[in-house]
């Protein structure tokens, strides 16, 4: 019988997303992929340090157990197959049970995706997340300077997601950036009744509320929805969720508040958020990532 994926949460990470390669990338971006892949050789038997996406992918193997595997964690790198056994060897060292990954060498990786049938991808490289999206797989650009995640929740999994352009479609971010604010609360309260459309972050969220409905005793799930949105702005939000049957932990609705600082109280393991702003101010508090789609992110 064939093995399959099918019904697993299936994440494709970056070897530098889940891993601190970033000495090591310095090498490479030097031009010099051999020199790249004689140092990672050289530190084979020395573990990578946790790299940002490290924490969360590491909860969510904890779902698994022996009488359930609930999910699926592989490694889709642009590294070289020697550099690759560097990553499976510091996966091993930190008990990380990953026995998959494709290595292509500097050639973009995310076509992989699909015979995956991946629910998440996390790379560095904001090409490859491009494409993926694209094809309709949520991806985010890791960014690899972020903050590492609180060990505070050892228990719990937690992400947090913006709303416009993430887990709902652009159509009411468009309305702020060509009308302004005063246009865009408006339109959201005459529509408060008919749910968004959904965004490209959609399916994680509702990937993660059924994970979290086969929960176990040792882990959870906690969710969150940080937004710019204000009243009377939140109704429509909540009741896509609602139209959705799909809920979330918290909602923050700021307003236009930064926010990096209410990140770093939630302490969440990821953030998701379509404008490079708000990544880049998160990232100083909390892991985070940049998915890049919607209006604020043209090709």
């Amino acid at each position: 019988m064939a093995t399959s994926l099918e019904g697993k949460l299936v994440v494709a990470i970056s070897s530098r997303a889940l891993f601190d390669f970033e000495e090591e990338n310095q090498v490479f971006e030097q031009g010099d992929d051999r020199a790249y892949m004689q140092l990672q050789l050289e530190r084979l038997d020395l573990p990578a340090k946790p790299g940002v996406a490290f924490s969360l992918v590491r909860k969510l193997l904890a779902f698994n157990d022996s009488a359930s595997q609930r999910v699926e964690v592989v490694i889709l790198s642009r590294n070289d197959p020697v550099s690759g056994m560097r990553v499976f060897r510091s996966a091993q060292h930190y008990n990380l049970p990953i026995e998959r990954g494709s290595f292509t060498r500097g050639q973009p990786p995310w076509r992989y995706l699909r015979p995956l049938n991946a629910n998440l991808f996390l790379s560095t490289h904001l090409s490859d997340v491009r494409a993926a999206l694209a094809a309709g797989v949520p991806a985010a650009q890791v960014y690899p300077h972020s903050a590492q995640a609180s060990d505070a929740h050892p228990n719990e999994v937690r992400i947090a997601f913006d709303g416009d352009a993430v887990l709902f479609s652009d159509e009411a971010e468009r309305v702020f950036q060509s009308d302004g604010l005063i246009a865009f609360q408006r339109h959201e309260k005459d529509k408060a009744a008919l749910p968004l459309a959904e965004g490209p972050f959609k399916p994680v969220l509702a990937a993660l509320h059924r994970l979290q409905q086969a929960s176990t005793p040792q882990m959870r799930i906690r969710t969150a929805l940080v937004t710019a949105r204000s009243a009377p702005a939140h109704e429509r939000a909540i009741r896509t969720l609602m139209n959705w049957n799909v809920d979330v932990d918290e909602a923050m609705f700021l307003g236009g508040l930064p926010k990096g600082e209410f990140l770093r109280e939630f302490e969440p393991d990821f953030f998701f958020d379509d404008q490079t702003g708000h990544v880049n101010a998160a990232a100083r508090h909390v892991p985070s990532g940049h998915v890049a789609s919607g209006v604020s992110n043209p090709d």
